[in-house]
């Protein structure tokens, strides 16, 4: 059976720090909790995405389809 292989990475220490941002920025900095608590390879950049666009709402919400968009297939793993 073949198994996909993501970028999803793990990252327990982002999702911790990104919860408490976006607490403490009264959801502000959602866009970057998602993408941290989903394993976002690029969940650096929907940060700064977020932190330097995010006060448009334009940026806010791009930085926010930028987390939830799937994650890229980097390959196939046989079992």
């Amino acid at each position: 059976m073949d198994a996909v292989v993501t970028d999803k990475k793990g990252r327990p220490a982002s999702s911790i720090v990104s919860i408490v941002v976006a607490v403490l920025t009264l959801g502000y900095m959602v866009p970057w909790m998602v993408a941290a608590f989903r394993g976002k390879q690029n969940a650096w950049g929907v940060f700064w995405i977020n932190l330097l666009l995010g006060w448009t709402a334009l940026g806010w919400i791009a930085a926010l389809v930028l987390a939830c968009m799937p994650h890229r297939v980097v390959g196939f793993r046989r079992s």
